[in-house]
């Protein structure tokens, strides 16, 4: 339910940032990521201590590394839905479980069943068809590829904290957000000049900081902890579905045709993967 949450708060930003005035790509993320900062210097203190800064600067190489995987994904995110629409971001995405899956298989040792392999070929095909009727489709292939970066992220993120946890590192990764939005800010700032962001941009910017990186990004690292790297990956996938309502209702952004019949097959590979396995577990 925590995880169902959190894929709540990740779904504001589409429709968020289609009411931005002139802030644009690499200034919308550096904000973005920027009051992400500010928002987890106070908050990570505030339960985990001021030593929490101690541990970060003596902290091994997962937590380094699970900080660079939330930078790309900060990044690559905001940078997309400047380049297309946010279901197809988001849809794209979608494709995060069976990457995590990949990933999981390699560095764990966790066996892909055969139904996870059908689902991948139809989520594959699914994806085709969105992309294969699109009219401006240079424009479209630049926001895709970009937006790939974040499953990518994602995957070798849940991977990594399955890995250490697994291997009896007593490694706190939730401070690997506040290490990733530092790392996005800084790459990011120099790409935002000249700033152009209005008062009214910075306000929504920052709420994204807070309510749409900062609490949930620290709630699903707990997530992570309990459940699954695959199961993770796969309750995020809600966020592709609130995300496209959202921007519907809210910012008029009404999804095409082949994106909800693409998105739908996507998805609808997604469930019928986790129905079967449900089935034959009990």
């Amino acid at each position: 339910m925590l995880m169902v949450v959190v894929t709540l708060l990740w779904s504001m930003a589409g429709v968020v940032t289609r009411h931005l005035e002139s802030a644009r790509s690499f200034e919308v993320t550096f904000w973005r990521s920027f009051f992400t900062v500010v928002s987890l210097l106070i908050i990570l203190p505030f339960f985990q201590g001021r030593m929490v800064f101690t541990r970060i600067r003596q902290a091994g190489s997962a937590l380094w590394l699970s900080g660079l995987c939330w930078s790309i994904m900060f990044t690559a995110f905001m940078v997309a839905l400047t380049l297309t629409t946010v279901a197809n971001v988001l849809v794209t995405m979608a494709i995060g479980p069976f990457i995590t899956a990949l990933l999981a298989r390699i560095f764990i040792g966790h066996r892909i069943p055969g139904r996870t392999w059908l689902a991948i070929a139809l989520a594959g095909a699914g994806i085709a068809w969105m992309y294969g009727g699109q009219v401006d489709l240079s424009s479209q292939i630049a926001g895709t590829l970009v937006a790939l970066l974040v499953p990518f992220a994602a995957a070798t993120n849940w991977t990594v904290v399955q890995y250490s946890r697994t291997h009896g590192q007593n490694v706190d990764l939730v401070p690997a957000v506040l290490v990733g939005a530092v790392m996005s800010s800084a790459i990011t700032l120099p790409l935002a000049f000249p700033l152009s962001a209005t008062p009214h941009d910075i306000g929504l910017l920052a709420l994204l900081g807070l309510f749409q990186l900062a609490i949930p990004c620290v709630l699903s690292v707990l997530c992570a902890g309990i459940l699954k790297a695959p199961e993770v990956s796969l309750l995020g996938l809600l966020e592709v579905i609130f995300g496209i309502l959202l921007a519907w209702l809210g910012a008029g952004e009404e999804p095409g045709a082949h994106v909800l019949t693409g998105g739908a097959l996507v998805i609808g590979a997604l469930v019928l993967n986790e129905i079967i396995a449900w089935r034959q577990k009990s």
